[in-house]
């Protein structure tokens, strides 16, 4: 791990992305010694710092010093995470320091590919998001509603579910967005209240805008989003993994998130 371009194991007990979650964070798929989807990863966290009141991002920087881990590195994971360092007590930002970075390299997870293949079977979260329009769309610290969110799908022994909001409109799964299609049509929950805004969905979108593919981000319920003719959902690891049902509803119909993870494949390779 780096913190601040420098080897380390430890940060101070006072940093506020300890004591508060303050702070941000993507993580990017390697592969072959490169960060994928480079240019949407800095405009999350040239947004994330925008929204939190950090300081501009010195961007040159912190690719090099994120080069420097990826010698070597065939397919692997890397975390960019920024707390707003150490400071006063309370909730003020005045006379805080410099903020913190931190780069750390992990092993890429196996399971994605083999859901990449397969697909994903979906439960639905009984846990709910609140509505949290300050934070909506930031891949924020504050991670403990995906935590509880989680611990739920282990002990319903499930991998992956539906995560609906207090006023019970489809928000995202625990840890990916979600899309589905109804005839030509593609549609993504819209996220300005809550839920995170992630790169593959960005990539995903953009994508669909290239191909005159039209993809509304609509406020929907659960039977909604059941009624649809293809489920499936993404983010920068998973890339885009078909669902084949959601409890009791089950999808055959794969053809758009096979269109995706070709695209996907091909833009990658480039």
């Amino acid at each position: 791990m780096l913190l601040n371009g420098e080897p380390q194991s430890q940060i101070a007990m006072t940093d506020r992305g300890l004591t508060l979650g303050d702070g941000f964070f993507t993580t990017l798929q390697i592969k072959q010694q490169r960060p994928l989807l480079w240019a949407l990863h800095v405009e999350r966290l040239r947004w994330c710092a925008e929204r939190l009141h950090f300081p501009e991002l010195d961007i040159p920087r912190l690719y090099e010093r994120l080069c420097s881990q990826l010698v070597g590195i065939e397919q692997g994971c890397c975390k960019i995470l920024y707390t707003r360092g150490s400071g006063a007590r309370g909730y003020g930002i005045q006379g805080c320091q410099a903020p913190n970075e931190l780069i750390s390299v992990h092993d890429y997870p196996d399971l994605y590919r083999k859901w990449q293949q397969s697909g994903i079977q979906l439960a639905v979260c009984q846990g709910r998001l609140g509505l949290t329009p300050l934070l909506a769309g930031i891949k924020s610290l504050n991670r403990l509603e995906q935590v509880l969110l989680k611990a739920e799908l282990e002990n319903r022994g499930m991998p992956e579910g539906l995560v609906l909001d207090t006023e019970g409109m489809v928000v995202e799964t625990v840890a990916a967005n979600v899309f589905w299609r109804q005839d030509s049509v593609v549609y993504t929950p819209d996220l300005t209240l809550s839920g995170v805004a992630g790169v593959m969905r960005a990539w995903i979108l953009g994508y669909l805008e290239q191909q005159g593919i039209r993809c509304q981000p609509i406020r929907a319920n659960l039977a909604t989003v059941k009624a649809a003719d293809e489920v499936w959902i993404s983010n920068s690891l998973m890339e885009v993994v078909p669902v084949t049902g959601i409890e009791d509803v089950t999808y055959q119909n794969h053809a758009m998130a096979r269109q995706l993870q070709a695209a996907f494949l091909s833009a990658a390779q480039a």
